[in-house]
This record gives structure tokens, C-alpha cells and sequence, in this order.
């Protein structure tokens, strides 16, 4: 992937990605009129990866930055509550009420007065969600089973409505029950006669017994791993919340992390997840390149080791980090195993979380991290395409379609992101876990 050169490339590649963010935006003006689908407006409606939720963070960011009308905001606001929203034991941060009350709290802090009562209302549910979710996750480490991955991960777990609640109210004693329950998870577990993490589970990635991981595996990733609560746990610490062992925890997390991180011969990467026998051998089974995704991989990894550093105060391992993120970001091999666009595991994921660490990171890496951003919008956007053009191809992609984590709401908001060299104004990307 090459990288423009010089600074008029460079302004071109983000004006370029700067129209198609507007072409998107107006493709998905209208809820009654937006190329959406089936499954998003029916089958998906309450899902903030795919469904009309995710459409709205859109609008509402464009509006917070003052490049939107709110109209817009709000009609996806309403269109997505037409239906009432699923709550209690079927929902998660990702789906149902917990998925809209995050939407809503984005809107919120910008209209002072607006939606309080709903959210208020929300707010008491996803409480009482996260309470009950507690007590069974401490039974359950009481009694000595496993964890299963959707117990404490970031799109349907504990770690997804502490991002939640840490940005609604930090110093909340929910928010400290929850980290509370961070720092027991990272206690090692025997389990079958084996000394295990805590966060080790039974099952595959997907959450489900898979025959292809015997004795199951430790998952690393942010989205569904020890990234996750590693993340929450540093984002707490930098808004100065802090629960006994909170420190220890995210060492012990970090030091998992350095045990089985590997040399790529351009600099360091971590494995997706480490299997029982690996686990047995001490050492990870040598594979092909990797997407360096936010979902899983170097980069989300990288980034949240970054904030670890940073709550604890070691720059040493902050650059460390940082060098990781670049030298994923620019090594082709790597990238050319990234095949789409989305935030999950595509490139928008990568550029703002190049984006996103650029912000925080120490003078001698932030103008390498700046430097990646242009050749990760050009593979998204050239600057020679028409900008309706992409715009529609994005919003029409069968894989992708118009949503939030994989589609082409959520590769707008990055792209808005990196182009401005602004971060969000909505804080659109709590649910990530990587700001």
C-alpha cells in the first residue's frame, strides 16, 4: 500500500474521504427512504452493529459536530423506537434497550433536556441487568466453572455495560461493582486439574462448543476477549475510578499478554486467542499473517495496551505499544489479509484506532501514527472515485449494508474521524472500548 507523499496527496485523500462521509450521510438521511433492507429495518432493528441504532450514531455525531442537521438524528431516533426495545435477559449492550439507551446518551449530551426521561428509565433497567449478571458471575466463580465468553466481553458482556455506565456516571457504585468483577476475573481458575486464566473458556470464539478447540481457549481480542476488560479497566483508571487490586489486575492481563506475544520480524503482534494445547506447549502454532483488526489482532491490542500504559503511568511500554500499532498498519502483509472496510475488523476499525492513539501518544510515535492515516483512507476511498459512487457501493454491500460495525454508518464515522483530525464529538465510540 503506498502512501501519498507530499501534503497536497494528502489534503486530497481527506477532502476525498470527506465527501464520501456527506454521500453516505445523504444516502441515509431518511429513515423511510434510505437504502436499508430488510434485515436492517426488520430482522435487526434493535441491533446496534446492524440496525437502525447504529445508523443514528451517524447523525448524531455529524449533528454534535455541527456538519448535520439534528433533524436527521432524530428521525432515526424515532424510526428505531416505532417498536418497543427488548430488555432484561434477552438484551445486551449491543441489542435491545442497553443498545438504545447508548445511542440516546450520545444524542443526550448535546441537547440538554432531551430523551432524560427515557433514559433515566433505561438507565434504571440496564442496572438492574448488570446486577443480575454480577450475582451469576460470581456463583458461578464461586463454585469454580468456567466463564462463557458473553459473561464479560465488550458486545454482549459485563465490559460492554461498564463502557456504558463509566461514560454516564464514572463514579457510580455500579460502575465499581463492575470493575470489582474485572479484577476477580483475572484470579487463575483450576480447572480439570490445569491452572487456567480466569477469563478462560470452554467453548470456541464464536461462543459455542467447537470441535476445533478441544479443552476450549483464552480469547485476546477486544471484542470478545481479555481486551475488553483490560480496556475497561485503564479507561476507568484515567477517569480516576479505581477499585482495590485494580492495578495488579491490568498487570496480570498485560503480562498474559507479553507471554504470548510474538516477533513478526518487523515488531511485535499478538495471537487472536491461545488453545489448550498451546497453552500445554507454551508456545502459539505458527500461521499466516493476521488482520491487525480492532475486533481481534495487533491493532486493537496495541491500542489497549496503550491505555494500560498510560492509566499506569509506563511510558516505556506505551511506546512500545505504539510502535506495534505502525509497524501493523504498514506492513503489507498484514493489510493485505484485511479484506473489508468495516470498524469490526476492516479498516475503518484501523484508521481510528490509529486515529484514536495518535491522540494520546508520546511525541516520538504520534507522527508515525499520523503519518499511516492517509494510506488507510486511500484504500477505502480514492481520491479519484466519485464519492456517490462509493457511497452507494457501501451502503449496497451485501456483507456490510448500511450499519454501524460493519457497514457504511459505522466506515463514515471513521472516516469523518481521521479526515478532520478530529476526535468524535459524540464519543460515538465508547462501545469500542478504545477511548
Amino acid at each position: 500500500m503506498d502512501r501519498p507523499c507530499n501534503r497536497e496527496d494528502i489534503v486530497r485523500t481527506h477532502h476525498a474521504a470527506l465527501e464520501v462521509v456527506h454521500a453516505v450521510a445523504d444516502l441515509l438521511a431518511d429513515p423511510d427512504a434510505a437504502p436499508v433492507g430488510h434485515r436492517t429495518a426488520a430482522a435487526d432493528r434493535q441491533q446496534l452493529a446492524y440496525g437502525l441504532p447504529g445508523i443514528a450514531l451517524l447523525h448524531i455525531e455529524r449533528a454534535a459536530a455541527g456538519l448535520g442537521p439534528w433533524r436527521r438524528a432524530h428521525d432515526w431516533l424515532a424510526a428505531a423506537a416505532r417498536q418497543p426495545f427488548t430488555s432484561g435477559p434477552d438484551s445486551h449492550p449491543f441489542y435491545g434497550a442497553p443498545a438504545f439507551a447508548y445511542v440516546l446518551a450520545c444524542a443526550a449530551e448535546h441537547l440538554p433536556g432531551s430523551y432524560e426521561q427515557a433514559l433515566d428509565t433505561m438507565d434504571r433497567q440496564m442496572v438492574a441487568d448488570v446486577c443480575r449478571r454480577l450475582g451469576a458471575a460470581h456463583r458461578r466463580i464461586e463454585v469454580g466453572l468456567l466463564p462463557e465468553l458473553a459473561e464479560y466481553d465488550v458486545i454482549r458482556g459485563l465490559s460492554g455495560y461498564g463502557a456504558h455506565l463509566l461514560r454516564r456516571n464514572p463514579a457510580s457504585a455500579t460502575v465499581r461493582t463492575v470493575l470489582d468483577y474485572c479484577v476477580r476475573l483475572t484470579d487463575p481458575i483450576t480447572h480439570e486439574g490445569e491452572t487456567l486464566p480466569g477469563w478462560w473458556v470452554e467453548t470456541g470464539p464464536s461462543g459455542r462448543p467447537d470441535d476445533r478447540f478441544p479443552g476450549g481457549h483464552a480469547n485476546t481480542g477486544v471484542a470478545h476477549g481479555i481486551g475488553s476488560v483490560l480496556a475497561l479497566l485503564a479507561l476507568a483508571a484515567r477517569h480516576g475510578t479505581l477499585v482495590d487490586g485494580h492495578h495488579d489486575a491490568m498487570r496480570t492481563i498485560l503480562a498474559w499478554l507479553d507471554r504470548w506475544r510474538e516477533e513478526t520480524g518487523r515488531n511485535l503482534a499478538w495471537p487472536y486467542w491461545v488453545t489448550r494445547s498451546e497453552l500445554r506447549e507454551g508456545r502459539t502454532a505458527p500461521s499466516a499473517p493476521r488482520r491487525p483488526s480492532w475486533c481481534y489482532g495487533t491493532a486493537g491490542i496495541a491500542r489497549v495496551q496503550q491505555l494500560a500504559a498510560l492509566a499506569l503511568g509506563d511510558t516505556s511500554r506505551q511506546i512500545e505499544a505504539e510502535n506495534a500499532l505502525v509497524a501493523a498498519v504498514t506492513d503489507t502483509a498484514q493489510l493485505k489479509a484485511t479484506t473489508d472496510n468495516g470498524l469490526c475488523h476492516g479498516f475503518a476499525g484501523l484508521v481510528h484506532v490509529v486515529a484514536r492513539s495518535a491522540d494520546d501518544a508520546d511525541p516520538s510515535t504520534a507522527g508515525r501514527l499520523r503519518a499511516a492515516i492517509p494510506a488507510l483512507l486511500t484504500a477505502m476511498c480514492s481520491p479519484v472515485s466519485n464519492p456517490t459512487d462509493a457511497a452507494l457501493a457501501m451502503t449496497q454491500d451485501k456483507a456490510g449494508g448500511p450499519g454501524f460495525l460493519n457497514g457504511a454508518a459505522g466506515i463514515a464515522l471513521a472516516l469523518q474521524a481521521a479526515a478532520t483530525g478530529e476526535p468524535p464529538r459524540s464519543a460515538w465510540d465508547t462501545c469500542l472500548l478504545i477511548a
